[in-house]
């Protein structure tokens, strides 16, 4: 491929892609930067909440309810038919008959499981897949309008191949070089890839999905890859921010932010970027910059291998999980066996399940393990069986959120702790569980799931974060 000056991967989230006045701004965005000297490769999900209701969808046919999932895809068919008309298409273009042919394909799915009574996880990724499918042409058709020449593709064409782990999958090592195959002849030919955005596929050519958020993975996967100059994140924020803005009034942007920073507060809740987004771009150095669609010209948030500390705001977020379940593990046979705790997680690892935090005592009696409340069946499930021979106790507590501060001029900052738990103190809020990484990049606690709000704001004030503090 020949060098450019710039290339840029740019990923335009579902609420800059919900309709055609947000397809054709998020296109003028593309045009904004698209040159001679700089080229783009474009990265799009879903419309908004188009995923949800695919997920809809296949539940509907596996429950029976092919009616129900028609319906389900008739609207659909409605959105994005009137999407591509208010684009420009005419009724027998080529792009709503690859509208139609993808409907057809999407409908044909849900009756197999339909047929079947039966989801797996690989027939829940084709069909969730199909949103990030439906959204990829209408970005074409909208940057065709404005003078350029898109070229669109699934990921899994664009070169995103992936291990089975179908909802959770997790690109090969062999990616890297295939996407530089299949997009460096597009850009070298002057043609603007537009990628389906949150999907590759196995070395077996299934589809597969990388989890939610994943779209913003499969931009950072992309750039890496390419070597760009940065990956933008199109958002309908002006970037990361301090907190919350719906539960803080007084959150913030915050200016920079380093990859271990940016890691942390997606892991703890934010939702700002997908938790593994930045994990392509660490080795090559390559920037994330997360800005703002409605407000173009606004820095947004830098995301690059330095932190930007201070002194005198060592934390830069409070960021909380709500839907926490906490399982208390103990049991007579627990006592002083090594053993069973690693039985414990192995068993866990096999079921895929996110730990958020994990407590043991210092006479290893017992183990407290937060998680979210949607993997609590199968936790309980897989912590139910003996380990070692040995039955456990199992104890759970509901409606539990998880609070965390992230920054890293926490480390070697005396008395971070000490304010953390004087304001939830203060506001006379009960703490469940207490965690600290050795990176010292964060400090979290499980508290009632009622008080999370107030916490934040109490916290987010504490550190000094609230716009009008930072001001005066």
């Amino acid at each position: 491929m020949v060098d450019t000056p710039t290339l840029l991967v740019m990923k335009f989230g579902g609420t800059n892609m919900q309709g055609a006045a947000a397809i054709r701004h998020s296109a003028s965005l593309v045009a904004r930067s698209l040159n001679a000297e700089v080229r783009v490769v474009v990265v799009v999900s879903a419309m908004s909440g188009v995923t949800n209701l695919l997920l809809g969808v296949a539940e509907a046919g596996e429950k029976g309810d092919i009616a129900g999932a028609n319906d389900m895809i008739a609207a659909l068919r409605t959105r994005h038919f009137t999407a591509a008309q208010e684009l420009g298409a005419a009724p027998d273009s080529a792009t709503v008959r690859e509208l139609r042919e993808l409907l057809e394909t999407l409908r044909q799915a849900v009756y197999g499981v339909y047929l079947l009574r039966e989801l797996t996880a690989r027939s829940r990724d084709l069909i969730v897949a199909f949103g990030e499918r439906l959204s990829a042409p209408l970005m074409s058709l909208a940057l065709e309008a404005s003078g350029h020449r898109p070229h669109h593709l699934t990921g899994g064409q664009a070169g995103i191949v992936t291990d089975a782990h179908f909802g959770s999958a997790r690109p090969l090592s062999s990616t890297a070089g295939r996407i530089r195959d299949r997009l460096g002849g597009l850009l070298d030919a002057g043609l603007t890839p537009v990628i389906a955005g949150f999907m590759g596929e196995t070395e077996k050519g299934a589809t597969t999905t990388l989890g939610r958020g994943g779209t913003d993975y499969s931009a950072t996967i992309v750039g890496a890859a390419l070597h760009a100059s940065e990956v933008w994140a199109w958002k309908d924020v002006d970037g990361v921010m301090s907190a919350d803005p719906r539960a803080v009034q007084g959150a913030q942007n915050i200016a920079q932010l380093s990859y271990g920073e940016v890691m942390e507060l997606a892991y703890f809740g934010a939702k700002v970027l997908h938790p593994l987004a930045v994990t392509p771009l660490q080795d090559a150095g390559i920037p994330l910059r997360v800005k703002s669609a409605a407000d173009p010209d606004f820095p947004g948030t830098l995301v690059t291998a330095s932190p930007d500390t201070d002194s005198a705001h060592p934390v830069k977020a409070v960021t909380a999980i709500r839907g926490v379940s906490i399982i208390n593990v103990s049991g007579a046979g627990f006592l002083g066996v090594p053993d069973v705790v690693a039985d414990l997680f192995a068993a866990l690892a096999r079921e895929n399940i996110t730990l958020l935090m994990v407590s043991q005592s210092s006479s290893m009696s017992n183990v407290s393990l937060a998680i979210l409340s949607s993997d609590e069946e199968r936790t309980l499930e897989a912590l139910g069986r003996p380990m070692g021979g040995r039955p456990m106790q199992l104890d759970v507590q509901r409606e539990v959120a998880v609070l965390a501060i992230v920054g890293a001029g926490m480390r070697g900052t005396k008395g971070v702790s000490a304010k953390l738990f004087g304001a939830l103190a203060g506001d006379d809020i009960n703490i469940l569980m207490i965690s600290q990484g050795s990176s010292e990049l964060n400090i979290s606690v499980a508290i009632e799931g009622r008080d999370v709000d107030g916490a934040t704001r109490t916290v987010h004030t504490a550190f000094g974060l609230d716009a009008a503090v930072v001001a005066s």
